[in-house]
Order: structure tokens, then sequence, then C-alpha cells
């Protein structure tokens, strides 16, 4: 008989009992947590306390039970004994299994060895786990059954658990940060008729009233540029993006975005903005400046360095590069660095390469990189004293990017050739929009004040403050393949 088959006749034993397992609602007084922390108090008064949670482990001795359940706090430890219980009950506690859910009421008193515990006066079955926990629970290391279960996961590791209340409080202190300083939170369509303010392949739908096809949004940015026109001076939103890509320890295909919109600064002030608030949040989760990512040590207290691509390219390469350099010469410097793939056919893209290849995992220390050609930046202003250049940032720490900030360009006759330009240069492309947006343009013509625009990867964020090496791990639900798949070639 397999574990989960005596579990099923456990469910019928207490049925048989007269006893429902899956009860409606349960009074619970505190939480694990909040009875550790005040044990002291509790054990002296006498006090009854009530507590639920699930069922981790669990001994009998003779006429006496210990045992520890789980709540969304941690965990404590419960103490049964058939002298407070009685035959019947204390018989009927020894049939729980491992998974079970329980309320437990009792006193509060420490074991000879100092642990708090409840002795129980009385107890309830709240639901009867049909299904064991995973035969080595404690510290479940099976990649597979902790993102595909991510409940399983979260049952069985601690540190999981830990991570995304990290998550939690990261995301609070964003708000936190961006409401005191006059940002309004705003919410931007999902599904949009075009896809636009990124590079990207779009997931599509159809909207059968309207007959039309939308796009799952692969950036909120030409939204909220309308709001910042429409005279919504701060702007932020956090919320998921979808891009129909690859799957890889830094991307999933539903991600959580950062987006801020601020009237009147540029791209100066958002480098100002970005350090400030990625210092507080971390100080607020860590209490400290100082983290480790990966075995490396990160400093965020000092002052962040700001290179141009092509100033970072010499400083960890030693070759000097400029957009003006015909593309042999580039090429000829570009192949003892990385190899040049097929694809890229300017300059701009492969000096872009060289960076990509050589120098982001070396950026460790958080650094802002500057100064992107404007050929690859069509939403962004180029600097006065240089048109090739655009007024764009990417802040890399700990080897990888976190986000993306530009000078929004807010020349409609601009931005229309830029668009242009960018659906000639790339004719057939499923990443690129091939219908310009006009209602975009109609915005802008309308006047937007100068604007910079910021998007930080929530997730990447989320993994830097948590020493997470895989996106997977702060996501509670990351995209896998189901377990009977079939590949569907529509």
């Amino acid at each position: 008989m397999s574990i989960s088959d005596i579990y099923q006749k456990k469910l019928q034993l207490w049925q048989n009992w007269g006893i429902d397992p899956y009860v409606h609602k349960y009074d619970r007084s505190h939480t694990a947590r909040d009875i550790i922390n005040s044990a002291q108090e509790f054990e002296q008064s006498g006090a009854t306390v009530s507590v639920a949670g699930r069922l981790l482990t669990f001994r009998t001795h003779g006429k006496s039970c210990f045992g520890h359940i789980l709540d969304s706090s941690g965990k404590i430890q419960i103490y049964a004994r058939f002298d407070d219980l009685g035959e019947l009950q204390y018989h009927q506690f020894k049939h729980l299994d491992l998974g079970d859910i329980i309320g437990v009421k009792g006193t509060v008193f420490k074991t000879h060895t100092g642990e708090i515990t409840i002795r129980v006066s009385s107890y309830t079955l709240l639901a009867k786990a049909l299904l064991p926990l995973p035969e080595k629970w404690h510290g479940l290391k099976d990649i597979e059954t902790r993102y595909r279960q991510r409940y399983l996961d979260l049952i069985c590791n601690e540190s999981v658990r830990q991570t995304f209340l990290i998550r939690t409080k990261i995301i609070a202190a964003i708000r936190e940060f961006l409401d005191t300083r006059g940002y309004l939170e705003v919410e931007t369509p999902m599904m949009q008729p075009l896809f636009g303010g990124a590079t990207a392949k779009p997931f599509k739908t159809f909207h059968n009233a309207l007959s039309l096809p939308l796009y799952l949004r692969i950036a909120p940015e030409l939204y909220l540029k309308r709001l910042v026109v429409g005279g919504f001076e701060k702007v932020y939103e956090i919320n998921r993006n979808f891009r129909n890509e690859g799957i890889s320890t830094k991307h999933n295909p539903e991600f959580t975005m950062l987006e801020l919109y601020t009237a009147y600064f540029d791209y100066n002030d958002t480098m100002d903005l970005t350090e400030t608030m990625v210092k507080f949040v971390c100080q607020k989760v860590h209490g400290t400046l100082q983290i480790t990512y990966q075995g490396k040590p990160v400093d965020l207290a000092s002052s962040w360095e700001r290179l141009t691509i092509l100033e970072a390219i010499q400083k960890y390469t030693g070759i000097a590069f400029d957009w003006k350099e015909n593309i042999e010469s580039v090429k000829q410097k570009a192949l003892p660095l990385c190899g040049i793939p097929t694809e890229l056919k300017t300059t701009d893209e492969i000096i872009l390469h060289v960076f990509e290849e050589t120098v982001e995992k070396k950026l460790i220390c958080p650094t802002f990189i500057k100064d992107y050609p404007a050929s690859l930046s069509p939403l962004a202003k180029a600097h006065d004293a240089n048109p090739h250049i655009a007024e764009r940032f990417e802040l890399y720490i700990a080897g990888q990017e976190l986000g993306n900030a530009y000078s929004e360009q807010n020349d409609p006759i601009l931005q229309r050739k830029a668009f242009e330009d960018q659906i000639a240069a790339h004719p057939g492309s499923e990443e690129i929009e091939p219908v310009i947006d006009e209602d975009y343009l109609r915005a802008l013509e309308h006047g937007m004040p100068p604007t910079s625009g910021l998007g930080i990867g929530i997730d990447r964020l989320v993994m830097l403050l948590t020493d997470s090496a895989s996106i997977r791990d702060v996501i509670l639900f990351p995209l896998l393949k189901p377990e009977s798949y079939e590949p569907d070639n529509r």
C-alpha cells in the first residue's frame, strides 16, 4: 500500500469518527512568531493561545506527542498528552499525518532544552492532506519539483519563503520611495492594438467581440508618456510585461517591470534618482549597503561609476573604438575579443556586441553605462553636441543589467523619422511593430515637456538583493513546459 493510499484511508477514518476533515473557519489568536516573541509574557500569565498551521513533524512517546506546525510567520513546537486530551482525543491525535493542517489551543511553556512550546488542551483538524510531503521534505532540492510545485517549495524551504517575503518588501520600498517624492502610480493597458516601447517579439491574442488582433504589451512606455503629455509630471507603473522569447537564468517570458517618467528631467537626473532609489531599497530591506551576490562582495554605498560604452570597453579590454570608424576597422579590433554574428551589419551593432560580450560580466560594482548609439535608441533624444549618440544609460550591478533609461524624444518630427528608419532597417522583423503608432505621435504633437524615463527589471533587482542565481528563484510561478509536453507548431 502506497503512502497516498494510507492518507486516503486516514481520511475515511476521520469521517467515520464523525469529524469534518475540511472545516469552514478557525479562530486563532496569534501567529507562531507572536507567541515566540512574547513567550515569557504568555508563560507567566498562563493565557490560552490558539494557533493554526501545517503539521511538519510528529513523534510519539507513549502517552505524549511532540510536533511542529508551520504558519506564515514560522514554526512552533506543540506538545500533546493523554492526560490533557483524554483517551479518545489523544487516540485521534495520533492519527494525524504530516502535512495535515490543524488548529491547536493551549498554554505556553519552555521545554528543558529551552524551546518555546504550546501544551495542547484541544485541537481541530482543519484540512486533511491526501498526499504526503516529499520524502526528504526538509530542504527540498529537486529543481523540477521546486519550480513546478512551488507550494511544496514554500512548505519545505525556509530560504525560499524568505526570498518571496523580501521580494514583497522590495516592491513596497520602491513604492514608498516614489510616493513620497510625488510620483503617481498608474495602470496602462496590457492588451494593445500596437506593440511598442521596446524591441521584442510579442505574444499575440484576439478579441472576438471587436474582431481585433491584440498584443500583450512588451513595455508600457508609450502609454506612460501619453500621461506626461496629459499633465501627470511624475508617473510610474509596476506591472507585467510579456516577451515571446527564450527562457534563461535571466529571462522569463512574463516578468515584472518598474517604469517611471519624470517631466523636466534628463538622463543625468534619472541616474541620480536611480542610484538614490536602489540604495534606499537595499537599506530598507537589509539595513546595509554592503551585500554579497554569488560569492562576490558588492558595495552599493560609494558613488556609482559613470562610463560611456567606449570608455568601458577601453577600460576593460584596452582597445579603443570609435563610433565613426569604418566597419572593417571595427571588425578587425573586435574579432580577437569575441565572435561577430553574421546578422550584425553596422559599426554601432558590432561595438555594442563587443561591450555585451567582454565588459558586462566584469561590472560588479554599480556602474552606469551611458551614451548608446542613436541608431539603436529610437525613443531617446540625441546629444546636442553629437547627434550620433543618444542620451541613454543602462545600470549594471554584479555583472548584469538592471535598468535602462533615456532622455525621452519629445520632438514629434524626429520621433516619426526614427520610427520610419527603424521599420525600414528591419523589414519583416517580428520584434518591431511595422505600423507607426500615429496616436502616440499625435500626443507628442500636442507637446510633451522635456522628460526622462527609467525601466528597472524587478525580478533582476530581487535576484541581486536575495543572492539568487536564477530568475526562476524569484518568480513564484515561472513558465515551465507542461509535464506532458508535445510541441504545438502553430
